[in-house]
């Protein structure tokens, strides 16, 4: 009888704890999102001309700062600091949403495409997100897959900086939209099923599956309804 006890208290506390973390996660997902809007603000009205001269050199910069950004609120994630290193690389990530939304914004439904981009990523979020929550199943089966996913979207990636094939990009990106759906999912229930108690990381994890469906999202988007002026 003491053991049962000791077992459902146990339980309790684990399921306690969980909830704490998916709350906290996804407050401060909502707070990320204030600086990355500021930082496209500010992206959108930056002269990223550089990147058209030079878009090999000025892509693996971008993808350096983005690492290196990474790897210091990783680093941070059990003090304060790790709060203030996550704003600061969404806010670099806003500002690097930039180049993406000037071509966007050139289009004549620009606006437009932008919001579905917008809206799209919100509704497949929290219908996988939802889902992750609900359900009982445990995904974190699906973690080796997606991350050999990853690699090979970097590795086809930075092949199609070279070769600059059309048709590869729009397949880069629809593998993308697949591959962060999936995250989703994946990330959610590591939060949920214990995987994952450190709520700035399990943020982390959600803001790079969300930027890079927007972003992806965006690029079939223009490719397939853009319409020039």
């Amino acid at each position: 009888m003491q053991y049962e006890t000791t077992s459902v208290t146990q339980g309790t506390t684990l399921a306690t704890e969980q909830n704490r973390v998916l709350r906290n996660t996804y407050l401060m997902l909502a707070l990320t999102m204030i600086p990355t809007i500021i930082g496209a603000f500010i992206g959108t009205s930056i002269n990223f001309s550089f990147m058209a001269q030079h878009p090999i050199m000025s892509s693996l910069l971008m993808f350096g700062a983005m690492m290196g950004l990474l790897f210091t609120v990783t680093a941070l994630r059990n003090s304060v600091w790790g709060i203030v290193a996550l704003l600061g690389f969404t806010f670099v990530a806003g500002v690097f949403l930039g180049p993406i939304l000037q071509v966007a914004l050139h289009l004549k439904n620009g606006a437009q495409l932008v919001g579905m981009a917008a809206g799209g990523t919100s509704i497949i979020f929290f219908s996988l997100a939802t889902i992750a929550t609900t359900t009982k199943r445990d995904f974190s089966f699906m973690g080796k897959f997606l991350f050999i996913g990853v690699i090979l979207l970097i590795v086809a990636s930075l092949a199609n900086m070279f070769f600059q094939i059309p048709a590869l990009s729009l397949t880069i990106s629809a593998i993308a939209v697949m591959i962060f759906s999936a995250y989703i999912l994946f990330d959610v229930s590591q939060i949920v099923h214990g995987g994952e108690t450190n709520y700035v990381m399990a943020t982390l994890a959600l803001y790079l599956d969300i930027y890079n469906l927007f972003v992806n999202l965006l690029s079939l988007l223009m490719a397939f309804s853009g319409e020039r002026e």
